[in-house]
């Protein structure tokens, strides 16, 4: 007789590594600021949010401005809200632009918030309030992907690019008060000159559309790998220089478009062009700054809106208005869209936002409040607010 049992033999514990899904609820708020066109998910982005359970409130109108009409959201599987109030039922509130004051108050707590940041334009009570609501904030443009790099950012950087170049071109014809030339060259006439200060990816894509067009184009920035980088990306030979005063001088007198690309951080990270080089341009050149927002790289730069965006000094054409991407709202929105989604889809997955937060490190990075702490240093610093670490608040939870 055998006494031997399979079933008694002891055996490795195996744990449930599978996370629990979660049907995530998200709201789409329509934007106030007339300038803000876009949105950040498209009625296909809807789609596959519905295709996976979730469920989305779409307050009336949110998608207008980007040619995306109510029609297409609720086709899509969206919920049409009428009253904006209705919207912050949703566990996950989403827009473009920061919230405004009657908004945050509808704010519930534990919920959490997606939109841009837009840090330099935001004062210490927006975040004290948001903190009082006990809410969890991510930034647009703090979010990384796998590959360590910022989607959001990078994606309006290449249209804020491109379109700056042809926004340029528009002012230099003579429909605009321009010199009447064509950005560019034909056979026979000398191409016209293109500057671009700074050498990231908003100077990479403004630089293929000027090369595209036949312009001559010369690139400045603080360093030189960062100049042998986007040589190696536009794949030809460019001039270069480093920012040396009396080589920006001597570039800026023959140039009849200058575009800056350069983010204002702080007052050591852009390079002041001052109004004496702007006087020594030719009259009826362009100079555009596409961070304004951070403030000017030209001493001569004033911030201005797209209702009215250029004035002229020293003869010269400033085109001073923010948001450049807000000018092609569909191609934004779609741009948008493509980064939120996998980020909304991989949050139901993983069982809702908070546990994204823990397992996602790019979207860690996004986080500037945790169910009402601050966990963003340098806000915290230039607000004098108190933050927390998030890796080690997580740990505590």
């Amino acid at each position: 007789m055998s006494y031997y049992q399979p079933e008694m033999i002891p055996r490795e514990e195996v744990l449930d590594r599978g996370q629990k899904g979660k049907q995530l609820k998200v709201g789409l708020l329509a934007e106030k600021d007339v300038f803000e066109t876009r949105i950040p998910i498209t009625p296909q982005g809807v789609e596959l949010l519905i295709n996976s359970k979730h469920e989305v409130l779409m307050e009336s109108g949110a998608g207008n401005s980007s040619r995306f009409l109510d029609n297409d959201y609720s086709e899509a599987g969206a919920t049409i809200c009428q009253e904006q109030s209705q919207v912050f039922e949703a566990d996950v509130i989403i827009k473009v632009s920061p919230l405004l004051p009657e908004e945050i108050e509808l704010l519930k707590p534990g919920q959490t918030i997606m939109t841009s940041l837009h840090l330099a334009t935001r004062k210490g009570s927006y975040f004290k309030r948001l903190m009082e609501k006990r809410v969890t904030a991510m930034a647009f443009e703090l979010i990384k992907d796998n590959y360590d790099q910022f989607p959001v950012l990078r994606s309006m950087c290449e249209i804020a690019g491109t379109v700056s170049v042809r926004i340029g071109a528009q002012y230099l014809s003579n429909t605009e008060k321009g010199k009447g030339i064509l950005l560019g060259g034909i056979t026979g006439i000398t191409p016209t000159e293109v500057v671009i200060l700074g050498a990231g990816t908003a100077a990479e894509y403004a630089a293929r559309t000027v090369i595209g067009m036949g312009a001559v184009i010369k690139i400045f920035d603080h360093s030189v790998p960062t100049l042998q980088k986007i040589k190696h990306k536009i794949g030809r030979e460019v001039f270069t220089s480093v920012m040396h005063p009396p080589v920006l001088k001597k570039t800026l007198e023959t140039a009849d478009l200058v575009i800056s690309t350069l983010q204002r951080l702080d007052r050591s990270s852009f390079f002041l062009v001052p109004e004496e080089m702007i006087m020594g341009m030719k009259k009826g050149s362009v100079i555009m700054d596409i961070h304004i927002d951070q403030g000017s790289s030209f001493e001569t730069g004033r911030l201005t809106t797209a209702e009215d965006p250029v004035y002229e000094e020293h003869g010269v054409i400033h085109y001073m208005a923010q948001n450049l991407p807000a000018m092609v709202p569909r191609t934004a929105s779609i741009a948008l869209s493509n980064v939120m989604i996998p980020l909304l889809l991989n949050s139901g997955k993983c069982g809702g936002i908070d546990q994204l937060i823990r397992d996602d490190l790019g979207a860690r990075h996004g986080v500037y409040l945790f169910n009402g702490i601050l966990t963003h240093e340098m806000i915290g610093s230039h607000h004098g607010i108190p933050s927390k670490d998030i890796d080690l608040l997580l740990a505590a939870f």
